[in-house]
């Protein structure tokens, strides 16, 4: 396997994941109607309704406004940024219903750990790519036995700074 069928395996989708950054990049900045004018009115993008507004009636010289024109495209929607697509993942049995090749598991957040593990070491075992892995605790990680003599010389030092 040489290197760009070893990028391709990573990154399935790459090619759709630049085009829908390269059409991102032409759209405009959407901000809410006088939010350049007011502090108390945020950039979140909010509808104009007003009546007169010029925003809605889409005078020139104003900002544009959200419309269908400016989604993005159709095959690259739904992709995860790293180029697979995500799949929402509660047991090891989801788990194995994936193609490594073009889908990646995010761990939905109601998983306890013990079973994000088990997810996690049998995702490693199929070569899924997990978006979301475990943070582990530090007891988890175990301590190496330079660590331990870091973590001594620690502890003298405290007990004669008292």
């Amino acid at each position: 396997m040489n290197s760009e069928e070893a990028e391709a395996r990573k990154r399935p989708f790459k090619d759709l994941v630049a085009l829908r950054e390269k059409v991102k990049a032409k759209k405009p900045d959407f901000v809410r109607q006088e939010s350049w004018r007011y502090v108390r009115v945020k950039e979140s993008w909010r509808k104009p309704r007003g009546m007169d507004s010029k925003m809605r009636l889409q005078k020139k010289g104003w900002p544009p406004i959200v419309k269908v024109g400016y989604r993005g495209p159709s095959k690259a929607r739904g992709l995860h940024p790293s180029g697979f697509q995500e799949v929402l993942v509660h047991n090891v049995e989801e788990l194995e219903q994936l193609n490594p090749a073009t889908q990646a598991a995010r761990i939905a957040r109601t998983v306890g750990l013990k079973k994000k593990l088990e997810i996690m070491e049998r995702a490693r075992e199929l070569g899924i790519y997990v978006l979301n892995p475990p943070r582990l605790p530090v007891e988890e990680f175990g301590l190496g036995p330079e660590e331990e003599e870091v973590e001594e010389a620690g502890a003298e030092e405290e007990e004669k700074g008292e």
